[in-house]
């Protein structure tokens, strides 16, 4: 998982992908928080990155449930 993948990106995943990728980066923010708490990462622009992809997946998953509903 890379967490500069561009959100156009993002759009051409399956659903599968999107809830795979979430699980897997929500579980990297969570070690990385552990890891911050105990050592301070020397790039702390991580953690933002990280909040920003798990974001973006789920802008992507909400606006594909609003389409589903219309």
């Amino acid at each position: 998982m890379a967490a500069t993948v561009a959100y156009s990106e993002i759009t051409g995943w399956s659903e599968e992908e999107l809830k795979n990728e979430l699980s897997a980066s929500k579980m990297k923010l969570t070690k990385l928080r552990f890891n911050h708490a105990i050592t301070p990462l020397e790039n702390t622009n991580v953690l933002g990155e990280t909040r920003k992809h798990i974001a973006r997946i789920h802008t992507e998953l909400k606006k594909r449930q609003l389409s589903k509903q219309a």
